[in-house]
């Protein structure tokens, strides 16, 4: 069933405890062929090898995975991830005939994308259509977060520069209903800085990962703070 929220400014909110995120995305996909919309992110390409890829942690579980992606260096054969994953050149917004006859998808998953995008209703309202009855498990960052606010603090703001929206609880679930859905849950994840650990040594190192568990602490004691969501939804 949709979920029962008010929009009244001071409307208690249905949120749960934030969750790992790629453990949260990877885990849905366990056993089930699954359409990986958005997967080349080339800004975190040196998570490839690592556990922090999520493309690389679905491929783990799933039985088959077909990512598609829009970006420029993934060749007309696309790219192999896996002996049951590819990653195919393609629009992740509507997605061509030739993706969808690549196999019977019953899971979609698009991790970090309606952000990046100029219609994220549209989005959601051709997933209907082309995949009526499947479920769909997307995540994007949360506007509203505390990290952001920390930053804003010392006049800072972290941004990729192809963001175009940013999200909240509230218009998440109101995107959900303009798209009709038939059920859906919106679940906040945890702030993670891998990448800025990864690139960071020494003392320095130690600092971020102090930081990191600090706003987690924080999230913990409100969700509504937390770095991102994952709408997982029944299309």
């Amino acid at each position: 069933m949709p979920i029962n929220i008010q929009y009244d400014t001071l409307a208690k909110m249905p949120v749960s405890q934030p969750v790992d995120r790629l453990t949260y995305i990877a885990d849905r996909c366990r056993d089930k062929i699954v359409l990986d919309v958005g997967c080349y992110d080339e800004t975190a390409l040196a998570k490839r090898d690592t556990e922090h890829w999520l493309h690389g942690r679905i491929q783990a579980r799933a039985k088959r995975v077909v990512g598609v992606d829009s970006s420029n260096l993934i060749p007309p054969e696309g790219i192999r991830t896996g002996d049951n994953s590819i990653i195919c050149h393609g629009d992740g917004v509507d997605i061509g005939n030739d993706i969808l006859q690549a196999a019977d998808f019953n899971m979609i998953v698009a991790g970090e994308f309606i952000e990046h995008i100029e219609n994220p209703l549209r989005f959601f309202k051709n997933m209907k259509e082309k995949f009526p009855g499947r479920e769909l498990v997307i995540s994007t960052p949360n506007g509203s977060c505390f990290a952001n606010t920390l930053l804003g603090s010392i006049r800072r703001e972290v941004q990729h520069p192809d963001h175009l929206h940013n999200f909240s609880f509230k218009i998440l679930n109101t995107l959900c209903l303009r798209a009709n859905f038939q059920d859906w849950e919106i679940v906040p994840y945890r702030f993670y800085a891998t990448e800025m650990i990864m690139q960071t040594h020494g003392l320095r190192r130690l600092f971020v990962i102090f930081v990191e568990r600090c706003i987690r602490l924080v999230e913990q004691l409100f969700p509504l703070l937390s770095f991102g969501y994952i709408v997982r939804a029944k299309l």
